[in-house]
């Protein structure tokens, strides 16, 4: 079954007592037994819910898994997969990744025994060099937020697969329309599912998919512990979102790809990130292992000064100023202060998100309405 089928038709049956198509919002804490431990396969909506089970089920088809895990959100998700590990354990991450993640590695969990090695992941033999005896995890995002930046999920795959050490692929800008990570090797695959794959800017959730039995029930167990679940309603949501990813992220890389070029070409700005650009550091790997470029970009200005940016941040009129990304509308943000703000300024110079730099999550609005705007805000 292609894609554009298995995003509407995974995980749905209709339900059996009425015939609905639409999977029910299962709106319940617990569920009624015949007598103790004899169930229909639910007991205490922490563990399990019909809804969950649903989205669950589609989420892993979409992404080639076997089994997929639904929490409240991508941080929680992040949470538990880090929550495999144990004092002393080593992780090798990306030094550009998302700076929630930044924050929840190096604030919370370090603190617990756990040591992280953020490196630039661009040269996938950089990897091997941080490998040693201690090392359990490789965590990237790819593309990576804000910068862009590619990983060759592939040869991390073959390094970590050599060394018998997990391999963890944030895949949330490009969506399993653009990108399926477990296909090219990775253990795990994470989304925040708040962004593409909902797509509508109305839910918070993060799931992981996984191929390994094993490595599932392990999830499977932190994720039923530590309760950090979302609700049936959230889960209704993201499957209804995840029905029309397709035709949504078809919009979003045709109105990605026409937004950079003109960013590109527009006089007052200075450096485009956009990995479709033949010139955009390792394009030929995201050219390799993508179906497509996406609608997440960043610039800067040729005046580098940060009351200029403020000044395009604060005049658009589509673009609207906001945390977040993935959704029909179009979004704009200004990483060093919002997503990034957790990464020491030092740190974010040294990966290029410089104060001026600005993230744009271009929606599925008519393209030449997005360009109008952002040529009136820029000036």
């Amino acid at each position: 079954m292609k894609l554009n089928t298995k995003v509407i038709h995974a995980g749905a049956e209709p339900d059996p007592s009425t015939g609905a198509i639409m999977t029910p919002i299962y709106q319940t804490s617990t569920f009624v037994q015949d007598s103790p431990g004899e169930h229909k396969g639910y007991e205490y909506a922490r563990t399990q819910n019909p809804t969950r089970t649903a989205l669950q089920n589609a989420l892993a088809a979409v992404e080639n898994g076997k089994f997929a895990l639904c929490f409240a959100s991508g941080s929680a998700a992040s949470d538990a997969v880090i929550k495999l590990l144990n004092p002393g354990d080593e992780v090798i991450a990306a030094n550009d990744m998302y700076g929630g993640t930044y924050r929840l590695f190096t604030k919370i969990f370090e603190k617990y025994g756990v040591k992280f090695h953020f490196i630039n992941m661009q040269d996938a033999n950089e990897v091997s060099k941080y490998i040693n005896e201690n090392t359990k995890l490789i965590w990237t995002e790819t593309p990576t937020n804000p910068m862009m930046n590619i990983t060759d999920i592939t040869a991390v795959a073959a390094i970590a697969k050599k060394h018998n050490v997990l391999l963890c692929v944030d895949n949330t800008f490009a969506s399993p329309y653009l990108q399926n990570p477990l296909d090219l090797g990775a253990d795990i695959v994470l989304h925040s599912a708040t962004k593409y794959i909902g797509g509508h800017s109305d839910s918070v959730h993060g799931c992981l998919i996984i191929n390994d039995q094993k490595l599932n029930d392990q999830l499977a167990f932190i994720q039923n512990s530590c309760g950090a679940v979302p609700g049936p309603q959230d889960c209704f949501l993201i499957l209804r979102g995840l029905k029309t990813l397709h035709v949504r992220m078809q919009r979003h890389c045709e109105n990605g790809e026409k937004i950079a070029r003109w960013l590109k070409a527009n006089p007052k700005v200075d450096k485009v990130y956009w990995c479709g650009f033949e010139d955009h550091p390792n394009h030929d790997v995201a050219k390799k292992q993508m179906r497509g470029y996406g609608g997440m970009m960043s610039f800067t200005l040729k005046d580098d000064r940060i009351e200029a940016a403020n000044k395009v941040l604060s005049t658009t009129k589509l673009f609207a100023l906001a945390e977040s990304l993935g959704g029909v509308e179009s979004l704009i943000g200004h990483p060093a202060s919002m997503t990034h703000a957790s990464i020491p300024r030092e740190e974010r110079l040294k990966n290029g998100l410089v104060d001026s730099l600005i993230r744009l999550s271009v929606g599925i609005e008519d393209a030449d309405d997005l360009i109008d705007d952002l040529d009136q805000a820029i000036g």
